[in-house]
């Protein structure tokens, strides 16, 4: 995505702050006599110094692919501040963070961070949804400075393996639109889903207690989800208010943003800030949707009957979503609107640059590039992606390709990276061919370790 010729040099000159121009127009004032002894060539010249100079004073010193107007009072910490590149990302489930996922994952490949990825025996996640061990992380992608994959919170694991000034940082969601994609997505997969006739929510929210069991294998997605994959008990009994008020105090303490994906935008602009990072570091596409055939329609019973069954969620949710808007009001209501009407502006133009317009959501099947294809959870559902433009521009090819790369490809790509980072460090003569088994063997075997001792019960590929 290169700046294209004049007219995008013409675009950055448009850009400048009334004070630019003001600076100009007294230099074409200058006296005639000064006038007359330059050239036209030393003139032009010395009007091209003049605006690369005032355009790159405005932009923070920093180039980038899209033009920020100057806004008086909104510079927050990037003004005065390097970026943050420490961050724990908790990816709860079907919350918006796989996009936060994919944001992150772009943002560590730009600028050399390495990203903890999962051991082989893992897969993608961190061997979810037992609690998070370092145990569970490659060791050719450690030190990391970077975690996003989903895990069950584990704060003390974690203090081990990140640095310690590390940012935390999670996403929620509304319970019951929350529960109606969890519903629809692991339906196959979570036994207390897959027991109700007929498929159907409203029976089971008729009542709970007859289709879910709290100890088999990913009971989680139909009970609380929120709290059990910030770590808490998802069957704790809601009317323990002083459970409940420690357990917010304590996430609270840890996190130092919790984003709202009903308000996904305003969500990355605090991000921004928090991070110190630029516009172009926030820009991103929504990935891991379903289609709308997927979705279940929530009839006007529904809310009460979620609210009731994952108490603990929604109380959660409440919370956050207070302390949320009370960071937009610290951050400016004002300066907020203008962020992310800048930052919409910013994606239209990605867009239209990766994709000619607004990309045409696609089903898997229907998407050319497997690396595009976004895993389906079973035949029951189906969830959409992307595919690039058959004339896409070279240039602009592997950053649009990675905007909607989806997690499990992303992950195994970044993998690979690592991986073969690691090998050129060693000498020729110390590589031995089974390096790569021997490594999935000690995987395997900390993976059946680890699967043993743990509170939940659920089972590894091999074990299916």
């Amino acid at each position: 995505m290169k700046l294209k010729g004049q007219t995008r040099i013409l675009k950055g000159i448009q850009s400048l702050s009334e004070q630019s121009f003001v600076g100009l127009r007294l230099i074409m004032q200058l006296p005639g006599v000064l006038k007359m002894a330059m050239s036209r060539k030393k003139m032009l010249l010395f009007f091209m110094a003049i605006t690369t100079l005032s355009f790159l004073l405005h932009q923070s010193g920093h180039l980038t692919w899209y033009t920020k107007p100057f806004h008086f009072g909104c510079f927050h910490q990037r003004a005065t501040k390097e970026k943050r590149t420490e961050i724990v990302f908790l990816k709860t489930h079907k919350t918006a963070s796989s996009t936060v996922q994919n944001i992150l994952f772009r943002f560590a490949e730009k600028n050399n961070i390495t990203v903890a990825l999962p051991i082989h025996g893992c897969d993608h996640q961190f061997c979810y949804p037992g609690n998070f061990s370092k145990k569970f992380v490659h060791p050719y992608t450690i030190p990391p400075h970077i975690i996003t994959n989903h895990m069950r919170f584990n704060f003390a694991e974690l203090q081990q393996l990140m640095p310690n000034n590390s940012v935390y940082v999670t996403i929620l969601r509304e319970p019951v639109a929350m529960f109606e994609s969890l519903f629809s997505y692991y339906n196959q997969h979570c036994q207390s889903f897959k027991r109700v006739p007929n498929n159907s929510m409203e029976i089971f929210l008729s009542n709970p207690l007859k289709y879910y069991k709290a100890d088999e294998r990913y009971s989680m997605y139909a009970h609380n989800t929120l709290v059990f994959d910030l770590g808490g008990d998802k069957d704790h009994s809601p009317l323990d208010e002083e459970y409940i008020n420690s357990f917010i105090k304590q996430i609270e303490s840890i996190f130092s943003l919790v984003m709202i994906a009903e308000y996904f935008d305003e969500s990355l602009i605090l991000l921004k800030d928090l991070l110190s990072w630029d516009l172009d570091d926030i820009l991103y596409v929504k990935l891991n949707m379903r289609s709308k055939e997927s979705k279940h329609n929530i009839s006007s019973d529904i809310p009460q009957k979620v609210q009731k069954w994952n108490a603990f969620d929604a109380k959660l949710y409440e919370y956050f979503n207070n302390t949320f808007w009370k960071k937009v009001q610290s951050f400016g209501p004002d300066c907020m609107e203008k962020e992310v009407q800048l930052l919409n502006q910013s994606v239209q133009k990605l867009m239209q640059d990766c994709f000619g317009g607004w990309p045409q959501l696609r089903s898997s099947a229907q998407i050319k590039n497997k690396e595009l294809r976004p895993w389906q959870p079973s035949s029951e559902v189906s969830i959409i992606g992307y595919d690039l433009p058959v004339n896409s521009n070279s240039v602009a090819t592997n950053y649009c390709l990675k905007l909607v790369m989806p997690e499990v490809q992303y992950s195994r790509y970044l993998l690979r990276k690592a991986t073969i980072k690691i090998r050129k460090k060693i000498p020729y003569h110390q590589m031995r061919k089974p390096i790569v088994s021997l490594q999935k063997q000690k995987s395997a075997a900390r993976v059946n370790h680890l699967v043993r001792n743990s509170p939940v019960k659920y089972r590894t590929k091999k074990n299916k």
